[in-house]
Formats: C-alpha cells, structure tokens, sequence
C-alpha cells in the first residue's frame, strides 16, 4: 500500500481498536483472498451464486455484512456496505490491511444517455467526483477539488472488458458521474449532463481512489437499474425490464467475477433469476 494509505490505517488505530475487518465483517489477516469484493446493498445471495459456489455468512449488521465466497479453490471476500462515497471509503480502509489479490466493485447504475439498456453491465472509463468525501483521502480539507476526474488503470480495465467477450459478456466502458444524494440528482440533472458522462452512481470514484492507495488491482462492475433519458425508472420495472436487469446483474456479473479471480468459468451453469 501506498505511503498516504498507512498513515490513514495508523491514524485510525490511534481511536479505535486492532483487526477490524475481523470484527466487522469476520475476515482474518491470516487469509489470502482471491479478490475483496464491494457491493453496496448487494450480497451473493442477492446475486444467487450460492446456488454454485459455497457462500459464508460471517458478519452480518444493520448496516453491513461479510461473506466469504469459495469456489473451486478460489477464496473471496464480499462486503456489503450501505451506499455513498463516505461508506465506500470506511469500509475499504477497515479491509485494508488484509492480503487481497484484487478488488471488484458491484452495484447499480442510472443511465443519462438513451443508448444504454437495463441489464447492461458496464466499467468506468472516468469517473467525475460530484461531492466532497474523497477529499478526506488528501493531505488536507482545503486541498478539495470540485468535481474532481478519477481514472482507473486503462489497461487492467481493458483486460476485464476482453475476458468479457472471450465469455461471451459485452462490457461497456463508459463514463460515470457520482453523486452525493439520488433523490436530489433529478434536481440537478441538465447540470450533471453538462459533464458529458453516460451514467450516474455514488461509490466508484471513490472506489478507484482507494484502489489505488492501497495498490490492489480494481474493477468495477455496474449493471443499469434505470434511465432517466429514456423514462426508465428505478422502482417499478415492468416484467421484461426486471428480467434484463436480473440477467445483467445475477449472470454476468457473478460469471465475471468468478473469471476476474480465476480460471475456471461458470458461465453455463448461471441461471437468470426468475420473478
């Protein structure tokens, strides 16, 4: 990890207790895990990989959840966390100092451009910092930078996007505005489309911020839950429309995620889930 990323880990220490990601989420520092995943509201069960890979329950909160995640030798380590920048980044920093091989993001995601279909399972390609949470990640509060642009590793997300299409997955990279609040984003959205980006969420700048701090290789992995471009809301799907989204986020996400942390596909065995 990066010099900034022990010096937050040191500082936290400095108020709170040791071995926290064992007391909140039960995951030990002896372990090394294929891949730490985070899914703000989303666990396996949700996704339904327990029906092909053995899943763990080893904490679970109001607000938070871990799981371990094992499938043909493969070991992962799945936090659920509430949404927002700000959960994000906790509870990274509290996983921090476990032994990860790679780090995947998963969640939903709102689409500003007609182009973009429920179900589609997209990757940043940028991200636009739309609140001020990242900040606490700089040296100093009065080094905030609005609307700040976060890049990802051009070339690792270009190598998840070719395993997609050697499994038959289309991931499309595209840009992505994160914002602080989803009820108010509809307040201000001829603003946001002003930035030029495809599509709106909350975490994954924040999530490549800490990526890289702690020097883990990272993805994310957004499935579109709605478009305000072409009236697709997030609540109330039609029938067809809840089953392109299950398909993106209960088969191809989960075949990704087992293909980013190992060889052995699973793509054939995923069932959609049904209604």
């Amino acid at each position: 990890m990066k010099e900034r990323m022990q010096r937050i880990i040191d500082n936290f220490h400095k108020y709170n207790s040791e071995n926290l990601a064992f007391q909140v989420f039960g995951f030990s520092n002896d372990c090394v895990y294929d891949a730490l995943v985070v899914a703000p509201g989303y666990s396996p069960y949700k996704l339904h990989m327990d029906e092909y890979c053995k899943v763990t329950t080893l904490r679970e909160g109001a607000y938070t959840a871990g799981y371990l995640v094992e499938k043909d030798g493969r070991t992962i380590a799945w936090i659920r966390t509430g949404s927002s920048a700000g959960n994000t980044i906790d509870h990274m920093a509290i996983c921090a100092e476990l032994k990860i091989k790679k780090m995947i993001f998963t969640g939903a995601v709102g689409a500003l451009k007609e182009e973009f279909s429920l179900g589609d399972v997209c990757t940043p390609k940028f991200c636009i910092s739309g609140g001020m949470a990242n900040t606490y990640l700089k040296d100093s509060l009065r080094d905030f930078v609005p609307f700040e642009r976060v890049y990802p590793d051009e070339k690792y997300i270009d190598q998840v996007i070719k395993l997609g299409d050697e499994r038959g997955h289309t991931i499309k990279k595209a840009s992505v505005f994160c914002t602080d609040s989803v009820a108010l984003e509809y307040s201000h959205l001829d603003e946001i489309k002003e930035f030029g980006t495809d599509l709106i969420e909350m975490e994954t700048a924040s999530f490549y911020l800490m990526a890289d701090l702690m020097e883990v290789p990272g993805v994310a992995l957004l499935v579109v839950s709605d478009n305000s471009a072409s009236g697709v809301a997030l609540v109330g799907h039609t029938e067809e429309e809840q089953l392109q989204y299950e398909h993106g986020r209960c088969k191809v996400i989960p075949d990704m995620i087992l293909g980013i942390t190992g060889e052995d596909g699973i793509s054939c065995t995923i069932k959609t889930a049904e209604l």
